[in-house]
């Protein structure tokens, strides 16, 4: 068998890159092929292929916003993101097409008809499925590159420190406040970043939790009656995934977050933003 480094050169096609210049590039069955071959994940063999300076096509449109040694990055990171619904079926989503290597997701809740106005996994054919099901079928078919580990279950305190063991990063997109201060917590332990996010209505707020500091779960209560009463409509869901995306990004690719130890709350009605320091 070649090596891996031989695979890849000898897969390279040179093409014109988005940017103007000439450049070796790596399609998705070839990705699919020397993984296989060399009983590795796809997102290895691209992480390598960007050292030898050869681009995975599929993130060529990521160049230059996400430089290659950023994308290199977040195919080595490994994020667990609790919650698979409104917020987090945007949020794998985003996260399997910027290509972040290892996603491990949970939740035990099944689709309902009422989850279709903005949930981004949900289907009329998917209803009554358990969430977690569909999400690694999502995962599949969207970027088989990446490896998505779902547990199909509601996290709890005892079981929320396991989950977030061996990973870089931590995502709060729960449903409800309940849990998200246990989850804070959890995270503190761990000695990873949080990035978390809710909404009620056209309002709703972004964050991100560094171990130790202060985050939103200290200071929003455990009520959920403002989310159940004003709704959760999708251009707010998709905004506020957007922003915590983005702080994902930024905090795996090793860029400083603007949000560290603040949140923004934000008003899509009459768009005003504050950020408000913790």
């Amino acid at each position: 068998m070649s090596s891996l480094a031989e695979a890849l050169r000898k897969s390279a096609v040179t093409i014109d890159l988005p940017k103007g210049s000439r450049g070796d590039t790596l399609g998705i069955k070839a990705v699919a092929r020397i993984a296989q071959g060399h009983g590795l994940p796809g997102h290895v063999v691209e992480a390598e292929a960007l050292k030898l300076d050869i681009i995975p096509s599929r993130y060529l449109r990521n160049m230059d916003s996400i430089t290659a040694t950023d994308q290199i990055k977040l195919l080595e990171s490994s994020i667990a993101q609790v919650g698979l619904g409104g917020l987090g079926g945007t949020l794998l989503e985003m996260f399997l097409r910027t290509g972040i290597g290892t996603i491990r997701g949970a939740d035990g809740d099944d689709f309902e008809e009422s989850n279709l106005n903005r949930q981004a996994l949900s289907t009329p054919d998917n209803l009554n499925a358990p969430k977690v099901s569909v999400a690694t079928s999502r995962a599949q078919e969207i970027n088989p590159s990446l490896t998505f580990e779902g547990l199909n279950t509601f996290l709890t305190k005892d079981s929320l420190p396991d989950f977030l063991t061996g990973t870089d990063l931590a995502i709060d997109a729960l449903g409800g406040l309940e849990m998200r201060l246990a989850l804070q917590h959890a995270a503190t332990d761990a000695g990873i970043p949080l990035v978390t996010g809710a909404l009620a209505g056209w309002t709703g707020y972004v964050g991100t939790v560094m171990p130790g500091q202060l985050g939103p779960a200290n200071i929003m209560g455990q009520d959920n009656g403002a989310e159940e009463k004003l709704g959760c409509p999708a251009p707010a869901v998709t905004f506020i995934a957007s922003l915590m995306a983005t702080e994902v990004i930024k905090i795996l690719s090793g860029q400083p977050s603007d949000l560290a130890s603040a949140m923004l709350v934000i008003d899509l009605k009459t768009l005003t933003f504050e950020k408000i320091s913790l």
